[in-house]
């Protein structure tokens, strides 16, 4: 023990708030400091935890309170990264997936058995078993991607679904070479194990899905929510291991289960990676430093040969999966480095596997010394290599995840009208609904950091109403602590004007606003008159693409938008800025479009999809006098979006001049949208504030339409 006198304090530290601290402050400082050489923030949190722990200048010891975070931790990254797969994207890249899996399992296989038997000199078993270890991996560096935001890259899936099928091949092959081993290989044992990983399939993404939903739609309250989240990911997990399996898998199949529940443009998805970034992680990147024990290859020159050779194995096989994947799908070389970055980091399941492995006692010595499966020098030299691998991989994923950022972003800069932004004005004037709202035009928004939201509420400028205006500040306060908690910045506008949709269609000038977001009242009526007065005055004065929204679930329960197109709408000027916002709608919710359009329309938005996929169902659909058909698909969490004309235009309908009775009558406990395309002549005044609108002039063919829908696609990226 060395006693610090002067502090009072004895190392290792005990003080569980002065522990607390220290990690704290390292978590600051660590990538700060190694900043400057340009190490990734993964490799200064590893080499941190190296220092600090027991094998370093032991000022702590890696206690239960440090395992426990970093399981949690390492939970957390599985759990994110099923979070924040595509699904469209996933099931697309699903055969690259599986086959890049099966790379990623065989050949470190096929290398880490052959390594084993003549490198080494172990035993057929033991060869095989370390295989394993080279086989799984730990999506370590999974952070690093989420910073850059290429989560949805091609090369990012791809390593996600092989990454979940060479960890459940490798865990198999832990228990069958365990089971070997110890006698316990069995008939029953092929049967507890298949029944059992049905049984917490099942329960997992089929029963976890239908009470997340149930909860979500019923509890709006904040930390309830993360709470039950959470709750629901440790669930998993625990059921995973009851079936034999791995944590980590559990954290996963719930990232997957809970997926469309969670859009990535929510609060409660900023929430859950804040707390995931500024704690759980770090703990554990901190923890597996401290497991690095440089002494033993002072003493012990069997365990650096047998940590050489893991470290070259374990690294040139899982470079030569990223290759291969890359020749047969001709990927660029930044997303070969990209899947390798992602594919190499050994942790988690390495990790538990060498512990299980080195358990397994087959016999004893003449000398009473126990024979284990995995010796310890396997064991040291798998601490190492964990600590090299992660820092390989923390390097070549940064390098990959920069070469492909600055790649898709130099292509929508190319691509797209430098001078275009997505300016949507959220008019608001009744606070029950102020939080729908920005929710919604969250999501209709693309990712682009040039996207602004404006918050406006027009006070009445002879009202003399000295409450009114704190009213509207309560409103625009209230729209931008929503946003904030999106992680969206809101600007808010506060104005007077002698007629409210003056005011508006002034605020939509002035902005040069190119979407408008208006709101209903929760399961209140639509009237008659259409949609009201107020509602009715700014559809008719303001040309901009608008979106009329009457809620009546959270965005997030929400399974299906049901979309109704009327004949011709593809001959609108306004058809491709309407298609992308539900284009962007599907992509930040993971939600299912079904459209329902004639045959024209369904041609050109299934040649969107084959480009932009996805999870899409065309119906065709052309009799506006037989609408409530449609009705008889609507299922209960679904929402329902028509798309409307003003009269005049090439895709009105009479029939439309019915649907406040429809929704009032056969749709008023589902959410509906309706959808106003941008409309040149209406309001002339307000032709200007739609100049930033790429090609907003005319596409009287087919080709105009489709070099419009390409820029609005590049620039949404």
């Amino acid at each position: 023990m060395m006693h610090l006198n002067i502090l009072s304090v004895t190392l290792p530290l005990t003080n569980p708030v002065l522990i607390f601290s220290v990690i704290l402050f390292i978590i600051l400082f660590a990538p700060l400091l190694l900043h400057r050489f340009r190490i990734p923030d993964i490799v200064g949190l590893i080499i941190a935890g190296a220092v600090i722990g027991p094998y370093g200048l032991h000022v702590m010891d890696r206690d239960s309170s440090i395992v426990l975070f970093g399981t949690v931790g390492l939970l957390y990254i599985m759990f994110v990264a099923g979070l924040e797969i595509d699904m469209a994207d996933f099931k697309k890249n699903s055969k690259r997936s599986l086959i890049f899996g099966l790379y990623t399992f065989f050949i470190p296989m096929i290398l880490g058995t052959f390594a084993g038997v003549y490198l080494l000199d172990f035993s057929y078993p033991t060869s095989i078993l370390l295989a394993s270890m080279f086989a799984s991996h730990t999506l370590v560096t999974y952070p690093i991607v989420s910073k850059y935001g290429i989560t949805k890259n091609r090369a990012v899936n791809v390593a996600i679904g092989g990454t979940v099928i060479t960890c459940l091949l490798a865990l198999l092959v832990l228990a069958v070479i365990v089971g070997m081993s110890t006698g316990e290989l069995t008939q029953g044992f092929w049967i507890r194990l298949g029944v059992s990983t049905v049984l917490f399939a099942f329960i997992v993404l089929w029963v976890f899905p239908v009470v997340g939903h149930w909860y979500l739609k019923r509890y709006d309250d904040r930390v309830g929510q993360f709470i039950f989240v959470l709750g629901l990911v440790f669930l998993a997990s625990f059921l995973a291991e009851a079936a034999g399996l791995e944590a980590i898998i559990g954290a996963f199949l719930a990232g997957l289960a809970l997926n469309r529940l969670i859009p990535n443009t929510s609060a409660l998805m900023n929430r859950i990676e804040f707390v995931g970034n500024a704690l759980f992680i770090p703990f554990f990147l901190i923890g597996v430093g401290m497991l690095v024990n440089f002494h033993v290859f002072f003493n012990d020159l069997t365990s650096i040969w047998v940590a050489v050779v893991m470290t070259v194995v374990a690294t040139v096989s899982k470079f030569i999966p990223a290759w291969l994947t890359q020749r047969n799908f001709k990927f660029t070389s930044s997303e070969r480095t990209l899947i390798f970055g992602l594919s190499n980091a050994q942790a988690a399941a390495t990790l538990a596997a060498v512990l299980v492995g080195y358990n397994v006692i087959l016999g004893t010595t003449p000398n009473g010394e126990p024979i284990r499966l995995l010796n310890e020098s396997v064991l040291n030299g798998t601490i190492v290599m964990i600590l090299v691998t992660c820092i390989v991989a923390s390097f070549a994923t940064q390098k990959g995840a920069q070469e492909v950022a600055l790649a898709e972003f130099a292509e929508e800069e190319m691509e797209s009208d430098e001078d275009a932004e997505d300016r949507i004005l959220i008019p608001l004037s009744n606070i029950e609904n102020v939080e729908e709202l920005v929710n919604l035009a969250v999501t209709i928004k693309s990712k682009k950091a040039k996207s602004v939201m404006t918050a406006l509420n027009v006070i009445k400028a002879d009202t003399g109403d000295s409450t009114a205006e704190k009213r509207a500040n309560l409103l625009l306060e209230k729209a931008t602590k929503a946003a904030a908690a999106t992680d969206n910045q809101l600007v808010t506008s506060l104005r007077y004007d002698d007629d409210v949709v003056n005011g508006i269609k002034n605020a939509t000038k002035e902005h040069k606003i190119t979407d408008i977001v208006l709101g209903l009242r929760k399961e209140g009526e639509i009237s008659d008159t259409f949609l009201g007065n107020l509602t009715d005055r700014v559809l008719s004065k303001c040309a901009t693409t608008t979106l009329v929204y009457r809620p009546s679930q959270p965005l997030s329960t929400i399974k299906r938008y049901i979309v109704v197109v009327p004949p011709r709408a593809e001959r609108e000027i306004g058809f491709p800025y309407w298609v992308i916002r539900i284009w962007n709608i599907a992509k930040n919710s993971s939600s299912k479009i079904i459209f329902y359009a004639d045959a024209s329309v369904l041609s050109v938005l299934q040649e969107v999809n084959a480009k932009h996929a996805v999870e899409v169902e065309f119906n065709e659909f052309a009799d506006w006098d037989d609408f409530l058909i449609i009705s008889r698909d609507v299922k209960e969490n679904d929402a329902l979006m028509i798309v409307m004309s003003r009269r005049n235009y090439p895709s009105y309908v009479k029939n439309m001049t019915l649907v406040p009775t429809y929704l009032n009558k056969y749709f008023n406990r589902h959410s509906c949208i309706l959808i106003y395309p941008m409309q040149i002549g209406i309001g002339e005044q307000e032709l200007g504030a739609l100049k930033s609108i790429p090609h907003a002039d005319s596409h009287d063919s087919l080709d105009d339409l489709a070099d419009v829908m390409r820029s609005l696609f590049k620039r949404n990226k």
